[in-house]
């Protein structure tokens, strides 16, 4: 299809959903991140981990956090995983994994961000894989100390098993490398809680069932479809 038929057809496909679905044009209020989660959905967790006595006075540091605390189905979600020491030591991690919640399929996205000599810390797209029920990355060796860790995030769809006020917990990470730095923290869960759909995103999830939406969910924050049909017409002309 060219440039200008497929542009039309877009443009033809955003105006019947809004006229299926009644959606008046304007910015539409966000209904992302109104609702807080219960004390027990945290979006972040800590442990500061000591190999054991072979190595007592080197101390490991673990982070894992979730990037919204509320998601609607269909969207997408960040777990970020930080290792890192405030000891002495200088551990090489060569593995970290990430336990997304049940149901959520493989990541559309991973980035490691690590300290590369000589160039300092570079962020770097990486392909995760499957292991023991989540997903890792790995490397001969990324430079961790306590000036410069060693982060993972790896991009989840949410997907539409969810339903609205679910609290989504999430499973914990592993660790491999050096110095001791390898452990498993399988308590290390983090939480989101589902929301039904913004305006923007149940428009944007319809444009993608007919293929002119966008496989990485790039919406305004605000949820407004007029902003999320620009964004579609911009694909298509660029298309």
């Amino acid at each position: 299809m060219s440039k200008t038929p497929k542009l039309a057809a877009g443009i033809a496909a955003a105006t019947l959903v809004i006229s299926g679905a009644g959606i008046a044009l304007g910015t539409a209020p966000a209904t992302a991140d109104t609702t807080p989660p219960s004390s027990s959905c945290v979006q972040t967790q800590h442990v500061d981990y000591n190999p054991g006595a072979s190595s007592f006075w080197i101390t490991h540091t673990y982070d894992k956090s979730v990037d919204v605390s509320t998601a609607a189905a269909g969207t997408l979600v960040t777990y970020k995983i930080v290792v890192g020491t405030t000891s002495i030591g200088n551990p090489y991690v060569n593995r970290i994994n990430d336990f997304p919640p049940p149901g959520f399929d493989k990541p559309v996205k991973a980035v490691v961000t690590a300290y590369h000599a000589g160039t300092g810390e570079q962020a770097v797209e990486v392909t995760p894989e499957p292991d023991f029920g989540g997903w890792m990355v790995t490397s001969t060796g990324w430079f961790v100390n306590s000036s410069y860790p060693v982060t993972a995030e790896f991009t989840y769809k949410v997907p539409a098993s969810v339903t609205e006020g679910q609290q989504v917990l999430s499973g914990g990470i592993g660790v491999g490398g050096t110095v001791g730095v390898g452990s498993n923290q399988p308590s290390m869960g983090v939480c989101f809680t589902a929301r039904g759909a913004n305006p923007g995103e149940a428009l944007l999830g319809s444009l993608d069932q007919g293929g002119f939406g966008s496989s990485q969910n790039q919406l305004s924050s605000t949820g407004s479809v007029t902003d999320t049909i620009a964004n579609v017409i911009k694909r298509l002309m660029g298309s």
